[in-house]
């Protein structure tokens, strides 16, 4: 038979650790609802931040093709496209459709030819051969 020290310590030692793993279990509970809370407040964006990114993103977007648009408009684009026999409402509708990194790359590549041509560093032929190219990325892009 055992001797009721032994009784005693075996039920002391098991009442302990019921206690410790009750209570280390709590506590991991309430640090992971903690840390919950706080990773929501670092890591998540707020609603009406990604609303403002969106509304950026597309007022960038807007401009980007209006300003493409516009460029292709031009007396020197329209005459590179007749000589080069491209339908010009055909590459106008093709602009929407490029991808961000397409459009923002040559949205300023339209601009930067515009302004070398008002300032009189480019001629009209350079500024005949990047309308081209533009009209050719434009066309592979859409037709790729």
């Amino acid at each position: 038979m055992q001797s009721p020290r032994f009784f005693f310590l075996t039920r002391g030692l098991a009442a302990f650790a019921l206690f410790s793993l009750l209570a280390s279990s709590s506590a991991l509970r309430a640090q992971e609802q903690g840390q919950g809370s706080r990773a929501d407040d670092t890591h998540l964006v707020s609603p009406a931040q990604m609303q403002q990114q969106v509304e950026a993103s597309t007022v960038t977007r807007q401009k980007q093709i209006q300003d493409l648009t516009e460029f292709l408009s031009t007396d020197a684009a329209q005459q590179v496209m007749k000589n080069a026999k491209i339908d010009p409402v055909q590459v106008k509708t093709a602009i929407p459709t490029l991808s961000d990194a397409e459009l923002a790359d040559l949205s300023a590549r339209a601009d930067h030819a515009q302004h070398d041509f008002a300032a009189g560093v480019l001629g009209t032929t350079a500024l005949l051969l990047i309308i081209l190219v533009i009209l050719v990325i434009i066309l592979v892009s859409v037709y790729h």
